[in-house]
């Protein structure tokens, strides 16, 4: 199974978990998360964003301060801001979160329903979801060199016949070795591979 498909499989079994949505962001290194899913009522991000709640997320800032599992009902979760109650508003009424990894690759999920809590066993199985999309996109330790001398010749702004000249290989092993490289970083483009080698500091 490819990791896209493997992820979509776990995407899939969360939706069926968390009928008022989900958001998730896998390995959040320097704030920003290298992966995000987000389900949630797009009237709800949208108000969410425009008012940079993020900053004020009391389940942002649980899942920076530890792992585990959490309710949202939880009482001894502070929210100054009324950010529960605003979120009740577009149907998120309950819900519970899910923190793992390390600080410097920190993966935090949200879940939610608007009829009731979540039961031990539902928060379970979305906590093992979420693990496991954690660990699917547990970004490479490395690239290869002849990976990254075919990133970079293409970063340069060389085209693929003029970095296959400068690295002394045909075309097609060029592209092998782009594609290689695109497989191991998850990556749908050859930009988007060339953006996460560099985020991921491979290049």
């Amino acid at each position: 199974m490819s990791v896209k498909l493997g992820i979509d499989v776990e995407l899939h079994q969360l939706a069926m978990l968390a009928p008022a949505g989900y958001s998730i962001g896998l390995h959040i290194r320097f704030t920003a998360p290298l992966f995000m899913f987000q389900t949630y009522d797009p009237a709800w991000l949208d108000h969410y964003t425009e008012n940079g709640y993020v900053l004020r997320d009391p389940m942002v800032a649980w899942g920076f301060s530890t792992t585990g599992t959490i309710r949202w009902s939880d009482p001894s979760l502070p929210d100054p801001f009324g950010l529960f109650k605003k979120a009740a508003a577009y149907g998120l009424n309950f819900g519970a979160t899910v923190a793992c990894g390390p600080i410097k690759s920190r993966t935090i999920a949200s879940f939610a329903r608007s009829d009731r809590e979540f039961t031990d066993q539902e928060i379970a199985a979305c906590a093992a979801i979420v693990h496991r999309l954690h660990h699917m996109t547990e970004p490479p330790e490395e690239l290869t060199k002849a990976q990254i001398e075919a990133l970079k010749c293409i970063a340069g702004g060389d085209r693929i016949a003029a970095a296959a000249a400068k690295l002394g290989i045909s075309e097609s092993a060029l592209k092998a070795r782009i594609t290689s490289a695109r497989i191991r970083l998850m990556a749908r483009t050859t930009a988007e591979a060339i953006q996460r080698a560099k985020d991921y500091r491979l290049m």
